[in-house]
């Protein structure tokens, strides 16, 4: 049973020793635990940092793609160096690394494939109680649209089983939190989440320049997300918006012409005639969509089935 730890790092050579100085080399039922930095194109030296603190295996994109690209490229490249299970934390020492074993145990015990960290939302004083409150929103609407039960959707503090990495796809180049559990949550995945601890912080957030911002781009990873795997219920509802004012509007001219008045109505029948053409416009969109996401999930079990029968690298 081998565990290998993957930190995405763009130009972190300061911080990068104080994390993993933290991080455990043993743990509980596992044989071996191997480090990985994934550098994100950095221009600080961060990789030779990485090699000086020993760490195990170093995947070097050639220039800046993103947060959720280095995340994927690193559970990619771990899977190949044989890990059975992949845990992602974070380069400025946010989280606790004595913590990794919590999230470990429950893959290990087959009843997770993949576990989230959980921060003491509430004890984060650094947190402003906006932010705080925006934690607890997008939460709640994460696990509403993913039908899952994690109490802090957007922490990075994470381990996958090796079939849950490889099934994985982000699209967005911003972040990975959000869109995972939603991925994970309709490629039924099981996941959970366990309590962890979290150290000071150590810079002001990369990610988060500032709540509108992060809230403007989440919401657009979400919607993007739920579209790609949910299109039929989207384009239902929105189908509904129109055709149930055209139904509506129908019924009321038929109720006034057998009254003696659908001479002076005939604008109903018009307005409902465009509301129910867009409507049936909309459904049409829908039926694409959702062929085209079943198309999506075939090739998505064949990116997977590539993915599991590459061989193994070596370190």
């Amino acid at each position: 049973m081998k565990v290998i730890i993957q930190i995405p790092c763009l130009n972190e050579a300061e911080t990068l020793p104080q994390t993993l100085a933290a991080l455990p080399r043993q743990l509980d039922g596992v044989d071996a635990v191997e480090w990985m930095v994934v550098d994100d194109g950095s221009r600080d030296g961060t990789a030779e940092v990485a090699r000086e603190h020993g760490v195990d295996h170093v995947v070097r994109l050639p220039h800046n793609q993103g947060l959720a690209r280095a995340f994927m490229a690193g559970l990619v490249a771990a899977a190949e160096r044989g890990a059975d299970v992949i845990v992602n934390t974070d380069a400025d020492n946010q989280y606790r690394a004595d913590d990794v074993g919590l999230l470990v145990a429950p893959i290990l015990a087959g009843e997770a494939d993949i576990v989230v960290g959980s921060r003491p939302i509430e004890a984060m004083r650094h947190f402003s109680p906006v932010k705080r409150w925006l934690q607890r929103l997008g939460s709640g609407v994460v696990r509403a649209l993913s039908n899952t039960s994690i109490r802090d959707a957007p922490s990075g503090f994470r381990a996958f089983s090796r079939d849950a990495a490889l099934r994985l796809n982000v699209f967005s180049n911003y972040t990975y939190t959000l869109e995972t559990l939603l991925q994970a949550g309709h490629s039924s995945l099981r996941v959970a989440d366990v309590a962890v601890r979290v150290n000071p912080p150590t810079r002001p957030s990369r990610l988060v320049r500032s709540n509108l911002s992060y809230v403007r781009r989440s919401v657009g990873a979400l919607l993007s997300t739920y579209l790609i795997y949910r299109p039929a219920r989207i384009f239902s509802a929105l189908a509904a918006v129109f055709l149930v004012p055209a139904v509506a509007l129908a019924v009321r001219y038929l109720v006034l012409a057998a009254a003696g008045f659908g001479k002076g109505h005939v604008q109903s029948v018009i307005a409902s005639g465009v509301l129910a053409i867009c409507g049936v416009f909309m459904l049409a969109i829908g039926i694409v969509a959702h062929l085209m996401a079943i198309n999506r999930r075939l090739l998505e079990e064949i990116r997977y089935l590539e993915r599991s029968r590459r061989p193994e690298r070596q370190p």
